[in-house]
């Protein structure tokens, strides 16, 4: 069972026993995550190719060749099988060890001794072993382990990462190089998001056309002759037997999610006869929330349990997701076929027909020996006894569903949501604009508050979740999970002080490893950035440029260069704000004592053309409003640059404090993007503009209208008008246009505002680049 190491780990703290000779800091190993106990031995053991590897128990074996293949990546030295007799890192069967993931890892001059009853607990004994063998970057070279016994087993039994499949296909292979490296910090649950309004991506064979038809769309309209090219993808079942099977090498449980009754564009699209009202829309090809639902009826209650039957004969782990989120209801309160059911079955409402039917699932499941666990949508309308509940919408799911004696897994939004943007930076992918940093998500504790304490065994752990609407590549998802997920690793694996600096200094060699093994890890968190003291009006107005070189989370030396050249170790160092004459370009990255760069050079250029230019991601909002997407060019673009940050409610961006008493004109770079956003019953909170052209217009104005509560403030001083452009028609006009004006002369900085009036019946448009002309 998935809770059998639960019970008796909560609570745990690191206890680390050290001789008294050697009480230095440096002298713990650099584990993440941390383990519940480390106690120092006495002198060291050195490993080296060709040192042998012995399973004696078949339950080891797996772990045992996990190990050779991660330490052959991660240090570049290659172990060989052994017999016991000979191997110095033996894998040994230990049944006093209690907990199916529990180890004990044994580090002596002799050799190496991995114990567990339990294959899981073997894999993490060889992961921990791993980052022993790899704690520096002499690649290649032997290593000494300092002597140690570690005493381990999780906080939490689910520790998990949700993949969304549906919204953007990821390939099995990018996959399964996901599912090493979660089993390198410990992890032991992958969840699979496999359906959803954009996609359906699980094979049933009983049903084919979801897949032929529902694992396919095309892209929505920018403007123009629109797109044939379908984009797409599925897995067959083999293909996720396979993954099944590689996953529980790792440690790994895979836990599918066909999500119901809502999100059912692309089933219904498939086979309109599960849908509501007998309509047959296309795959959907937009983001949010859209009506299309299960029809709750015998044929639907039933196509779903014949598709639960082929998907648990692929995942055999306990939990079958179903979903429950987002669920609309409005097609349900027009159907009368569906409110003759509600009547039928003496139900409240909707809400109620919604928990009749997951509980009817739930059922079901149960008689397969399975469980059924949904998002906390699942509550309303009554909690069915045999459910689950993942808690995103923050906590108060999961302490209700706890306090009525239900296990729950904590993934609120936005800390879980690793879709979201990890920094404020200009050059980060696209997503949720609602920055969570590596600080935030380590910050968080997966144990409720305001939980009863006796209900604590109900949680069953932690997941992040990574949403793929705007995440196209492999490039990107990695850049989303990586290294946010060390931080889930940490603090679902223990219970401990957070002590942020000291897991950043444990984070870098395990960065390190997630690079050899081929991933992409983000450096939004140590990546150098550059601050000018006051506006960039008082910069262009002065004879030097003060620039402030800062780190979000302080992490090494920043070393800098202003010659064109890339940093090294030997560049200057970094000491206080530097005074810079108008063209220079400095160039920074910070460096470990070792002198490994930890972070891709980042530069800034004091010229006076940059200074007065601002690409999307550095522009701001109208007063009262937020950008809450950074979003590409077009949905399936798999280029990471451009990106456009946008208000979809209001086409309105800022240039902040532009200097009218520098400038005299400006270029403005715009793009038109799909509007293909649900907004179900958010559709009134769309901004309108009375178009005096045909297609609308861009707006420049000097200052923005003020704002109260997203609508205009009464009576409020109207900004200047300092240009208009009509927008041309999207049907014959490129996709990405350029406008030019002039500027009066002002003292001092003022807001330029963009506000484009296109009809809501048009694709959105968006800033991508603003260039102030200098007066010079």
């Amino acid at each position: 069972m998935i809770r059998s190491t639960l019970g008796a780990s909560i609570g745990a703290a690191l206890v680390i026993a050290t001789p008294a000779t050697a009480q230095r800091g440096d002298d713990v190993p650099k584990l993440l995550p941390m383990p519940q106990s480390i106690t120092r031995g006495t002198g060291t053991l050195t490993v080296a190719a060709g040192n042998g590897v012995a399973a004696e128990t078949p339950l080891a074996g797996p772990a045992a060749r996990l190990l050779v293949d991660h330490v052959r990546t991660a240090r570049g030295i290659a172990l060989a099988p052994a017999e016991a007799a000979t191997a110095r890192i033996r894998f040994v069967a230990d049944p006093s060890i209690k907990g199916d993931e529990a180890y004990r890892l044994t580090v002596t001059r002799d050799g190496v001794r991995v114990a567990a009853a339990a294959a899981p607990g073997f894999v993490h004994g060889a992961m921990t072993l791993v980052q022993l063998l790899s704690p520096d970057a002499r690649f290649g070279q032997a290593v000494r382990v300092p002597a140690v016994t570690i005493e381990d087993s999780p906080r939490f039994a689910w520790r998990g990462l949700m993949l969304d499949t549906a919204r953007h296909f990821l390939p099995l292979p990018e996959v399964e190089k996901i599912v090493d490296q979660m089993a390198a910090v410990k992890l032991n649950t992958l969840h699979l998001h496999l359906s959803d309004d954009q996609g359906w991506r699980f094979e049933v064979k009983r049903y084919p056309k979801l897949t032929e038809v529902g694992a396919w769309r095309t892209p929505p309209s920018t403007g123009g002759a629109g797109s044939t090219q379908r984009y797409g993808g599925f897995y067959t079942q083999d293909e996720l037997r396979g993954l099944v099977r590689y996953a529980a090498e790792r440690g790994i449980t895979i836990v599918p999610e066909i999500d119901l009754p809502g999100h059912a564009q692309a089933l219904v699209a498939a086979y309109p006869e599960f849908g509501v009202l007998g309509d047959r829309p296309e795959t959907g090809n937009g983001w949010g929330i859209f009506p299309y639902l299960l029809n709750p009826g015998p044929k639907g209650v039933a196509f779903v349990k014949q598709v639960l039957d082929e998907l648990i004969d692929v995942f055999p782990g306990t939990y079958v997701h179903l979903g429950g989120d987002e669920a609309v209801k409005d097609q349900w309160e027009r159907s009368p076929a569906v409110q003759a059911q509600i009547k039928a079955l003496n139900l409240k409402d909707e809400n109620a027909l919604q928990s009749w039917l997951i509980d009817e699932l739930g059922t079901y499941l149960s008689s397969k020996g399975r469980r059924l666990i949904g998002w906390d949508e699942i509550l309303e309308g009554g909690l069915p006894p045999s459910a689950s509940v993942m808690s995103w919408r923050g906590e108060k799911g999961a302490v209700d569903a706890a306090n009525q004696n239900h296990d729950v897994v904590l993934s609120p939004a936005p800390t879980m949501y690793i879709n979201y943007l990890q920094s404020h930076r200009a050059d980060e992918p696209p997503g949720p604009i609602q920055v969570q940093t590596l600080a935030d998500t380590y910050a968080y504790d997966p144990m409720p508050k305001g939980l009863d304490p006796a209900k604590a065994g109900h949680v069953l752990g932690a997941q992040m979740n990574l949403w793929s609407e705007y995440l196209v590549t492999p490039y990107q998802y990695q850049h989303s999970i990586f290294p946010r997920l060390a931080a889930l690793a940490e603090n679902s694996w223990i219970e401990r002080p957070r002590d942020f600096a000291g897991f950043l200094t444990r984070l870098q060699p395990q960065v390190a490893r997630w690079k050899r093994g081929g991933v992409e890890v983000a450096d939004s968190s140590v990546a150098v950035d550059f601050r000018l003291a006051g506006t960039r009006g008082d910069a262009l107005r002065g004879k030097k440029v003060s620039v402030t070189l800062a780190q979000e989370a302080p992490q090494g030396t920043i070393r800098y260069t202003l010659d064109g050249s890339a940093p090294t170790p030997r560049s200057r160092r970094y000491t206080a704000p530097l005074s810079l004459p108008f063209g220079q370009t400095v160039r920074a990255a910070p460096f470990d004592a070792a002198g490994t760069a930890l972070a891709a050079p980042r530069a800034f250029d004091t010229g006076r053309e940059s200074l007065l230019t601002r690409v999307s991601g550095e522009m701001a909002a109208c007063p009262g409003e937020t950008r809450g997407l950074r979003v590409p060019l077009t949905t399936d673009a798999t280029a990471n640059t451009p990106t456009y940050d946008v208000n979809i409610f209001n086409l309105c961006s800022v240039y902040p404090a532009a200097p009218l008493d520098v400038v005299g004109g400006f270029t403005v770079e715009v793009a038109r993007l799909a509007r293909n956003h649900g907004l179900a019953h958010d559709f009134d909170k769309v901004r309108r503009h009375f178009n005096v052209t045909p297609h609308g217009e861009l707006l420049v104005m000097l200052g923005c209208p003020a704002m109260k509560d997203g609508k205009p403030v009464p009576d409020a001083p109207r900004p200047v008008i300092a240009a208009s452009f009509p927008l041309p028609d999207p049907a014959n006009s490129p996709q990405r246009q350029r406008f030019t004006g002039t500027l009066p002369a002002m003292d001092g900085d003022r807001d330029l505002c963009f506000q484009f009036t296109s009809p809501l019946t048009e694709p959105l448009y968006a800033v991508e680049r603003v260039s102030l002309t200098d007066r010079r």
